[in-house]
């Protein structure tokens, strides 16, 4: 499911954000902001994309500098509300 959440999520980010980067060379730790460059509309449009994407609710609290800091923390939160809006199931 990990691998799958960040195919998609690579896929988003450069096809959606413009974001100048091969998919090998966005990294699960890299800073979403300090590395692949977004700014705040991007992180606005990121939140969006995921919930229509992944048909996940992303909350106001969840929606938070701690989950969208990296690609990895942000799909460890995408498969939570997944998982959590399926019973468990995925």
């Amino acid at each position: 499911m990990h691998e799958e959440l960040t195919e998609n999520l690579k896929k988003i980010l450069i096809n959606n954000l413009f974001v100048e980067l091969p998919p090998e060379q966005i990294g699960m730790d890299d800073g979403l902001q300090s590395v692949i460059g977004l700014d705040s509309v991007g992180f606005l449009e990121l939140r969006v994309l995921c919930e229509d994407q992944f048909k996940v609710r992303i909350s106001d609290a969840d929606f938070n500098t701690e989950n969208f800091r990296t690609l990895n923390q942000l799909v460890s939160l995408i498969a939570g509300l997944k998982t959590a809006s399926q019973g468990g199931a995925w």
